[in-house]
């Protein structure tokens, strides 16, 4: 076991230039569309603060609501010293502080952390993943998901959301005012006037998604690649998500609505339940994708 601090990660450079591209992307997207509602006579300033206000509620109460929904309970070190253990050694290596750890009551074999920094970071796991897994292969889960804490992977996502936020909330907008008028006196004052704005918001929004749930995937190899550079076993972590993966085929549907608010913030989500090729709309990689750039990692290491 790696058991040293490592401050520094040695980063996938293929991998960074594709964030980076979607990042641009999304802006080069955004940006074009305020243009097209700025002439439009849009009044956007009023809207960027209802959106901004709205993104900002829930990325500093998104960890207590995932928390809440599913069912993940706060407990100490003497509830289980194994697990705090494994976390707190984890930790070290991160050099960050300790995160709280969560217990939720489910034989669904599941993780995730949660939390807008490391100071109020969650690392919550299932019951049944305490039990399906070895010490070794539940070591490498958490070393994914304190990856996510310490490649601010919140903070990132929460800029993205925003743009999405943004789309929404103006699709919503428009479509009330084609169905009751009053908000629009733009200068394409007509009902096809606002028609067109509305089916461009709709396209944007749909292209921004697309951007978004990209960058998301490409978190997760992001997160695969550091967690396993911390613990120095990315054999463990693709022999897990194996047995996630499989463990999640063979539970019903109904005990995975459970997780399904939390489907981005999971090590596996339920939504990817017998899913085996790339879906523009996964907020994860398939599975197999992952397993095998884990074991060519392996060999590198």
């Amino acid at each position: 076991m790696n058991s040293n601090p490592v401050t520094k990660f040695h980063k996938d450079k293929s991998l960074i230039l594709r964030m980076y591209f979607t990042v641009f992307m999304l802006g080069v997207l955004y940006s074009i569309f305020s243009l097209f509602l700025l002439s439009a006579g849009i009044p956007l300033t009023f809207i960027f603060l209802i959106v901004g206000a709205m993104v900002v509620f829930q990325y500093y109460t998104s960890d207590k609501l995932v928390l809440k929904s599913t069912g993940a309970k706060i407990i100490d070190e003497q509830s289980n010293p194994k697990l705090f253990s494994i976390v707190r050694n984890l930790a070290n290596n991160y050099n960050m502080p300790m995160p709280k750890v969560a217990i939720i009551d489910s034989m669904v074999p599941n993780a995730f952390a949660t939390g807008r920094n490391s100071q109020n970071s969650v690392v919550a796991v299932t019951k049944g993943i305490i039990e399906r897994l070895t010490e070794l292969e539940l070591r490498a889960v958490l070393g994914h998901e304190l990856a996510h804490v310490a490649n601010q992977d919140m903070k990132v996502l929460a800029i993205a959301n925003f743009l999405t936020t943004l789309t929404s909330f103006l699709m919503t907008m428009f479509f009330w005012n084609m169905m009751f008028g009053g908000m629009g006196r733009t200068r394409n004052n007509s009902s096809g006037g606002i028609m067109i704005i509305y089916l461009v918001t709709m396209l944007v929004y749909f292209l921004g998604q697309i951007l978004v749930l990209s960058l998301t995937r490409h978190r997760e190899y992001g997160a695969d690649h550091t967690g396993s550079e911390i613990t120095g076993d990315p054999e463990s972590l693709a022999n897990a998500l194996e047995k996630i993966s499989g463990s999640l085929a063979r539970i019903p549907d109904q005990d995975l609505r459970k997780f399904q608010t939390a489907n981005a913030f999971l090590i596996i989500p339920s939504a990817l339940k017998g899913e085996g090729s790339m879906n523009l709309f996964s907020t994860h990689p398939p599975t197999e994708e992952r397993v095998k750039r884990l074991r060519n990692l392996k060999h590198r290491f």
